[in-house]
This record gives structure tokens, C-alpha cells and sequence, in this order.
């Protein structure tokens, strides 16, 4: 769950300080990684295919894990890591060759307009004040036609159904940055947000983009005994642990 800074204005000192914390988990699994990862190569194509070298920015890019997971799936391609924290980009930068300081914000992100050809976002969006403003800024450096790979929490994930039923907190969702209330789980990570399959797509489409797939991902934090159902629970995205959209630019 990678954060990175959300609106025109910082967030208050406490909540970039919670986030410049290394402690606080910065990715929902391996196997979201590689799902997404698969997703992008297929719509990117090889670079030998008479394309050439295509340029992917991992936006939000915490400690480099979506960015180095994506780069085998990805040969001849540039992949590079944005974050808008120091200790992110040091972290990110033991793992992949690029991984530069860049905002959320109007014109915060150092590239050209209609410049990239695709954008990882990878557990960002739930963490964001703005989520508008981010996608005005993704939709701004990405060229027509340019992909964007986002990934979130599914607030209406099999589970979460079930837990609302019983009055218990969803997981995923959070009252405070101090500690877990009414809900499953021990980490806080700093949810702002969270999305219904529904919700994701519909939001996406309004910002400028067009929705050509939604797949669903497993979550690591899943009990042992339920991980089973909820790799079942892939199939129907719309009751996956995470949602995987792919769409493009308008």
C-alpha cells in the first residue's frame, strides 16, 4: 500500500510522518504484484516489437516493491519509481535503477505532459485526501491511449460482506492512525478511502479514462484457512480481496 503525497496542500505533519514510517506495511502481497504486473505486460506488448522501449511510471512507489516486481514481465521497458518521500525513494532505490521525487499535485510530477505510456498505481489511492486531483495528474503525463494499472483494498471484498452483516468493522477500513477499532487485524496503515468494484470503475470513467478490464487479487493477510477461498473469490472480481483496473486514457 504505497502512499504518496495527495492534495494541493501537504497533509498535516502527523499523517507524512506515519507514512515516513517503515514500519507501516507498504504492499498487499506478492501475488497482487505479479497479477498486476502480468496485466500491464500484456497491454504494453513486448519492446522488440517494433514499438521500441515504452516508459512506466510506478507513481507512489513506497519502498520499489510494485516497480521491481513489474520489471521481469517488463524487458526493454523503463520502469521508474515516484514517491514524494526521501526514505521511500532510498529504500526504492536498492531495488530499481529510477526512482525520482514527485507530488500528486497540479503539475507536481517531474515529466512532460502525454509523456508516459503507462502508470502502476499500486495502493495508493486509498490513502489519498485528493484522489480527483491524482487523476487529473496521471491523466495529464499520460499519453492518449496511455494505460493506467491501479490497484486498491475491495471494500465489498467476500468477507468485509459478511463481517457488515455481523456490525463488525470492514477490514481494510480505519477510525484511526493510532490503532485498529472494531475490526479485524493488528497493522494500521492509513486508509482514507476505500472502493466497491462499482464505485472504482465509475470513478475512473468520470476522471478521463476508459475501463477495459477489472480482475480481482488475493490478500496475504487473509487467515491460512480462508486462503483458498479467497484465491476462489478471484473470479469474481467484484468479491476479491483486491481490485486490479486496468483502463486508458481518453
Amino acid at each position: 500500500m504505497t502512499p504518496t503525497a495527495p492534495t494541493a496542500a501537504p497533509p498535516p505533519r502527523e499523517l507524512r510522518d506515519f507514512y515516513e514510517n517503515p514500519a507501516v506495511p507498504v504492499a498487499s502481497g506478492t501475488s497482487r504484484g505479479v497479477r498486476q504486473a502480468r496485466m500491464l505486460a500484456r497491454a504494453l506488448g513486448p519492446a522488440t516489437d517494433g514499438t521500441g522501449s515504452r516508459t512506466v511510471l510506478d507513481i507512489g512507489c513506497g519502498d520499489g516493491t510494485a516497480a521491481a516486481t513489474a520489471a521481469p514481465f517488463l524487458p526493454g521497458h523503463r520502469v521508474i519509481g515516484v514517491d514524494w518521500s526521501q526514505d521511500a525513494l532510498r529504500r526504492a532505490r536498492t531495488r530499481i535503477p529510477y526512482a525520482v521525487r514527485g507530488e500528486l499535485t497540479g503539475g507536481g510530477l517531474p515529466f512532460a505532459s502525454e509523456s508516459a505510456d503507462a502508470v502502476l498505481f499500486s495502493e495508493v489511492i486509498e490513502h489519498l485526501v485528493d484522489p480527483d486531483a491524482a487523476l487529473d495528474e496521471i491523466r495529464r503525463v499520460l499519453r492518449p491511449g496511455g494505460h493506467l494499472m491501479l490497484s486498491t483494498p475491495n471494500l465489498a471484498a467476500w468477507y468485509n460482506r459478511a463481517l457488515l452483516l455481523a456490525g463488525v468493522q470492514p477490514v481494510f477500513s480505519e477510525v484511526s492512525l493510532r490503532g485498529i477499532h472494531g475490526r479485524p487485524g493488528k497493522e494500521v496503515v492509513g486508509h482514507l478511502r476505500l472502493y466497491t468494484a462499482r464505485a472504482l470503475q465509475e470513478f475512473v470513467a468520470v476522471s478521463g479514462f476508459t475501463v477495459v478490464r477489472l480482475e480481482g487479487a488475493p490478500f496475504h493477510g487473509v487467515p491460512r484457512p480462508l486462503r483458498l477461498l479467497d484465491r476462489l473469490a478471484c473470479v469474481r472480481p467484484r468479491l476479491a480481496s483486491i481490485l486490479l483496473l486496468h483502463a486508458r486514457r481518453t
